[in-house]
């Protein structure tokens, strides 16, 4: 799910992005400025073109790609596709994101379609969602279904495919700016195809696009021994700061980060290590901060189910996972909020997720939020709020 456009023109996301920054102790109205002044200059060089020669182009539309947050109101939004979904390969950086009870899945269904029968109630899910951010009056768009069984090799490895049904994952939408990850498996090279019909209609009609460095994904981006058996092993590993990925390149996934005005947050993990880090930092500077935060968590991947920033001044907290750095959130006046237990059953099969998928909401606006339908304690836990 990817947030591209919230609303403009109102005050809450601007009362939003510098409530925040002031917590954080800088100043944000400064991107209002700027956007106000851009629009100017760009008007101003517009009229003086035309009085130069005779306009050629249609009237520019105001860009479709807006949004600073994750809690504005939505006005449009790219949902995945699970369609042809197929299992990556059983690689270093695959395996190191999963657990060992799920490795005799991938070591026999590597490069295979997903079965086809969770294929099919996902397809559904995934359909019925978008019915009903219809309702809600929220466009949605989808990305292109692709053939995700093609073998493709590089000069550096071999894979197949895996899916589209994650836009949070790849894209990043910051300011009127379409961001595309490098991101970090190799099942997951050539994901930005689905995409780029989409994003490039965003960009004819105004929106910013820029692509990081894409990884060459050689051997040496990864710890070809990355020593994992336990859980044990894990937390071991993570509190020493070691991940399957290496610093030999940037990498990162969109989903390890969240935006709060402009202020943006990203965790060190398996998939994003700190040259990406590193990389968005130099690219967004200086309009925007990017703060590291990390958590007790034994295999980091993707921030949103660990970290999920709804509302100004309002986090939800994993508390299996806490945030080492919860006390300047604290401190600044945040509301921290514990989401209770998830009711998913143990039988569920998740392979590459948790059961904390239950806090990866997605908010509508500041007083809407789109819920598992079967998470009946997280239901009373918005209603208290």
């Amino acid at each position: 799910m990817l947030r591209v456009r919230c609303l403009r023109g109102g005050s809450r996301g601007a009362e939003a992005a510098h409530l925040i920054g002031a917590m954080l102790g800088r100043s944000v109205t400064g991107w209002v400025q700027k956007t106000f002044q851009s629009t100017s200059s760009a008007a101003a060089a517009q009229q003086h073109a035309a009085e130069e020669e005779p306009v050629t182009e249609p009237v520019q539309q105001e860009c479709p790609v807006c949004s600073y947050n994750e809690w504005d109101p939505l006005e449009e939004v790219i949902v995945g596709r699970a369609e042809n979904a197929h299992v990556p390969p059983f690689t270093v950086e695959v395996k190191a994101n999963t657990y060992e009870k799920y490795w005799p899945f991938y070591q026999k269904h590597g490069g295979q379609s997903f079965p086809a029968d969770h294929l099919k109630k996902a397809v559904d899910e995934i359909e019925e969602m978008c019915n009903i951010l219809r309702h809600e009056g929220v466009v949605v768009k989808r990305p292109e279904p692709i053939d995700w069984s093609v073998e493709y090799k590089t000069p550096d490895f071999t894979s197949t495919g895996m899916y589209a049904a994650m836009p949070r994952d790849i894209l990043m939408v910051v300011g009127n700016e379409i961001i595309e990850a490098p991101m970090a498996w190799r099942a997951r090279f050539f994901e930005y195809r689905a995409y780029r019909p989409l994003i490039k209609e965003y960009f004819r009609k105004g929106a910013k696009w820029t692509t990081a460095p894409k990884p060459t994904m050689a051997d040496d981006l990864y710890d070809q021994d990355y020593p994992i058996r336990t859980v044990e092993d894990r937390h071991k590993l993570a509190a020493q700061g070691k991940f399957v990925t290496t610093e030999h390149e940037p990498c990162f996934d969109a989903a390890d980060f969240i935006r709060a005005g402009t202020d943006l947050f990203v965790q060190r993990s398996q998939v994003t290590n700190y040259m990406g880090i590193e990389w968005m930092r130099r690219h967004l500077a200086p309009d925007y901060k990017v703060h590291i935060i990390s958590f007790k968590d034994p295999n980091p991947m993707h921030i949103d189910a660990t970290f999920n920033i709804i509302g100004p001044g309002l986090v939800l907290s994993n508390p299996d996972r806490p945030c080492r750095q919860i006390d300047m959130f604290k401190k600044a006046g945040w509301t921290v909020v514990k989401p209770p237990t998830p009711l998913i059953p143990d039988d569920h099969p998740l392979w590459m997720s948790s059961k904390w998928l239950s806090m990866n909401v997605l908010m509508l606006d500041e007083k809407r939020v789109m819920v598992d339908a079967n998470e009946d304690t997280i239901h009373k836990m918005f209603e208290n709020l």
